[in-house]
């Protein structure tokens, strides 16, 4: 069994065609009927990943952590499973405030679609562009060439106003911190965010009134505006689609084709790197080391092979050859694919380096409910200040070859790692019988 973990998105994915149809407030879902592409089983299919019904180490925790320290991508997961919340609870409203929110349709969403295209820039960043190029060589409304009151074209024109400069009347808002949570001089508010937000796509301001709106503009502010925390990435296109529809809509609905996007991304690229990761049961190290051993043993076979070829010994010795390239040839084919052979043995695997120094109780079935990465309005992703990055790098390189280990619980993964490693050693054995077999057709060297 050989997994084909890799995969390019095309340049344009439909998001009308790939969309199932959206019934009761339930979360939309793209290739809902072949959710485990590039041969992984169903069993670790993205959807048992996330209605947690696999086994550490593939469950939704593990699938946090990877996109977060590994790929550094983990906005989409995360804003995704604030999505199937916010569906869910949105369905369970009463009628009568769902009725506040109407659904936002497949036409709405094409019209808007259309008229983006048309708008290659909103209007108030083209009132922003004229104000500041008033009076100089760039004005269109001004006169060819200059006069000598004319001021310099080079000079550095005034500072335009930004979008987040001040709100009816609002005082000055000085900048973002890092995180963009808060603010150098004060704590920030995600309702004038958002609003800055449907103001720069050249967007009304929405009703209050509708259910879920503060929340909404938490959204806004943490994955939409412009210096969000988590800002996910999508085109300034969609983004101004999105933000004319939750203008007019706190519908889930809303969401359609940014969800799809996110959603695609999920499955077909973020889902297969992750499997194929979860593979590898032996850290950096620990498969450098495995790939020299695989190498000694082929060498110290080769060698071994040659000296007794060339010697007046008995023919069969040279048969003890295949033994050191066998084990060579095998643990050389693991740890091409992430593999150690004496983890697997055991079916372990090395904690990884942020479970290294994880308190106690992270071992804990709520663990995944007590990492900030699950927080739907958390800071940013980034993870360099965290005290664990510290303390790994200063293990040295034999203690981090011999890392704690734990028991994989999930099956599906273990049979996997079980097929890789009997492909080594079919692979094993098969090389070294041709290379054995040619040292034995060789005559006697009879040298010493």
């Amino acid at each position: 069994m050989v997994l084909s973990l890799t995969y390019r998105r095309p340049a344009y994915v439909s998001s009308r065609s790939s969309l199932d149809s959206e019934q009761s407030g339930g979360v939309e879902s793209i290739n809902s009927n072949s959710s485990c592409p590039y041969g992984i089983p169903d069993a670790l299919s993205f959807d048992k990943i996330i209605i947690g019904a696999t086994c550490p180490p593939v469950t939704t925790r593990e699938f946090m952590d990877f996109l977060r320290y590994i790929e550094h991508d983990a906005e989409n997961l995360q804003f995704y499973l604030w999505y199937r919340d916010y569906s869910k609870r949105f369905a369970e409203l009463p009628l009568s405030e769902q009725k506040l929110a109407p659904e936002w349709t497949a036409e709405h969403a094409l019209a808007e679609k259309t008229n983006a295209e048309k708008e290659k820039l909103p209007k108030k960043i083209a009132g922003n562009a004229a104000a500041m190029f008033k009076g100089t060589d760039f004005d269109r409304n001004g006169k060819i060439g200059m006069s000598d009151a004319a001021p310099n074209p080079f000079n550095t024109p005034p500072r335009t106003p930004s979008a987040h400069d001040g709100y009816s009347g609002a005082p000055s808002i000085v900048g973002y911190s890092e995180d963009g949570t808060t603010l150098r001089s004060g704590t920030i508010d995600h309702g004038k965010r958002a609003e800055a937000a449907f103001d720069e796509a050249g967007a009304l301001q929405p009703f209050t009134i509708q259910p879920y709106r503060e929340e909404i503009s938490r959204i806004i502010a943490t994955y939409l505006a412009d210096g969000g925390s988590r800002l996910l990435n999508l085109s300034s296109k969609e983004k101004a689609v999105l933000l004319k529809a939750l203008s007019v809509t706190t519908h889930p609905s809303a969401f359609r084709d940014v969800i799809a996007t996110v959603e695609w991304s999920l499955r077909h690229q973020a889902h297969p790197n992750f499997i194929r990761w979860t593979i590898c049961n032996g850290n950096k190290p620990r498969q450098t080391f495995a790939r020299g051993l695989g190498v000694a043993g082929i060498i110290a076979g080769i060698v071994y092979g040659i000296v007794v070829t060339l010697s007046a010994v008995n023919r069969g010795w040279r048969t003890l050859a295949f033994l050191g390239l066998f084990i060579g040839i095998a643990t050389l084919f693991a740890a091409w694919k992430g593999m150690c052979v004496v983890l697997h043995g055991m079916h372990h695997r090395h904690l990884r380096p942020w479970e290294l120094f994880g308190d106690e109780d992270e071992a804990s079935s709520d663990y995944a409910l007590k990492k900030e990465s699950f927080d739907s309005f958390g800071s940013a992703n980034s993870y360099e200040d965290e005290p664990w990055v510290a303390k790994y790098e200063k293990r040295n390189v034999i203690r981090k070859i011999f890392d704690r280990e734990v028991w994989i619980q999930e099956p599906a993964l273990r049979q996997i790692q079980d097929t890789i490693f009997v492909q080594a050693l079919i692979t094993a054995f098969a090389i070294s019988a041709i290379i054995t077999a040619i040292f034995l057709a060789v005559p006697a060297g009879n040298f010493f």
